[in-house]
């Protein structure tokens, strides 16, 4: 190798590091902590989907090969997954949009000059702290996530008299889930309130002067302004509710797991399934986000 290619090889290299070195500084203690507790029992879990797992007498576990079987049974012959599976997905592209409507609404409200905003913002990421494992379970199991005017006030019968049954479900099963979005937001707030900071106020002022209104410049200055925070709350909030613990698929891959008939093998079928399905879908959102920003720029 010449002495103008290593020098150019080593250009590179520290302009590499000068870009994403810092980065990588602080992604290391969770690789290594990846490494270390995680990387071995996901790559059992995959081991585990191709075999057929029995519990033998001796209290030792047997392991036969069955190749893709498990996931075929899962889709073909399961008469519960891939129900389950379908209506968590429409559940999904209901709760989504709503989440990222509400969070921008709610973060365009906190970013505003007034005293004790502050308290405001904490009580918003009051249940990201709360709603973590065993915590938010108990909660829910104790009622905290029904909402009860529904069915007090007759707000669910009036829904059904002046809707069509499809409206109506739907607008019922929204309002059914408004202690969820609250609990499911805290997160996306800050990161549009984040997002707010970095779009500049002399802007603001600028548009200001032309007589620009409120409306007009949250259309045309904050929003395209916002747009990658847009899609980093799109991920965040799939992947949150993916991994939700009342999330029904999960549920099926719990009860498979203890089940004799089928057991570990099964559900780890199950699992490695669902998880490719969240990879597709969002490697597929990745590509529209980047797309749309290379149009920008061009």
């Amino acid at each position: 190798m010449s002495a103008n290619a290593r020098r150019h090889r080593k250009a590179r290299w520290h302009y590499m590091w000068r870009s994403c070195g810092t980065a990588y500084l602080f992604m290391l203690p969770w690789m290594i902590g990846f490494c270390a507790f995680m990387a071995f029992p996901i790559g059992w879990s995959l081991y585990l989907s191709f075999q057929k797992v029995k519990l033998t007498g001796g209290g030792l576990f047997s392991y036969e090969f069955v190749g893709l079987q498990n996931f075929k049974d899962a889709l073909f012959k399961d008469n519960v997954y891939p129900i389950e599976l379908i209506s968590f997905f429409q559940q999904m592209i209901l709760m989504v949009p709503v989440i990222l409507i509400f969070s921008l609404l709610v973060a365009v409200m906190l970013n505003q000059n007034f005293k004790g905003r502050f308290i405001y913002r904490a009580i918003f990421f009051l249940p990201v702290i709360f709603s973590t494992g065993q915590v938010l379970t108990e909660l829910f199991q104790q009622g905290a996530g029904n909402v009860p005017f529904l069915s007090q006030y007759g707000a669910d019968a009036f829904i059904k008299e002046n809707f069509s049954p499809a409206m109506a479900a739907t607008i019922t099963e929204l309002l059914g889930m408004t202690i969820l979005i609250l609990w499911s937001s805290g997160v996306q707030i800050l990161i549009f309130i984040a997002g707010f900071q970095t779009i500049s106020k002399s802007i603001y002022e600028a548009v200001r002067i032309d007589g620009a209104s409120p409306w007009t410049s949250f259309w045309k200055i904050t929003l395209p302004g916002i747009k990658p925070f847009i899609g980093l709350n799109l991920l965040y909030t799939m992947v949150d509710l993916f991994t939700f613990p009342f999330n029904p698929v999960m549920e099926q891959i719990k009860l498979n797991m203890f089940n004799v008939s089928t057991g570990y093998g099964y559900a780890s079928a199950l699992a490695w399934f669902y998880f490719l399905l969240i990879i597709v879908l969002i490697l597929i959102i990745l590509w529209f986000l980047n797309r749309s920003s290379r149009e920008r720029r061009g």
